[in-house]
């Protein structure tokens, strides 16, 4: 009973380590989108 108790938290804390790396990865590549889309916005506000 022990063993099965240890694999089913092995799995939970697996899980949980893939969703924060995941939400942490999205935030990234979101963070970077949007500083990329105003850095786009600030160039054809100079251009005018």
């Amino acid at each position: 009973m022990t063993a099965e108790a240890l694999n089913v938290l092995f799995l939970v804390a697996l899980l949980l380590l893939v969703l924060v790396t995941g939400g942490v990865g999205y935030l990234t590549w979101a963070e970077w989108r949007d500083r990329r889309r105003q850095q786009q916005d600030n160039r054809q506000m100079f251009k005018r």
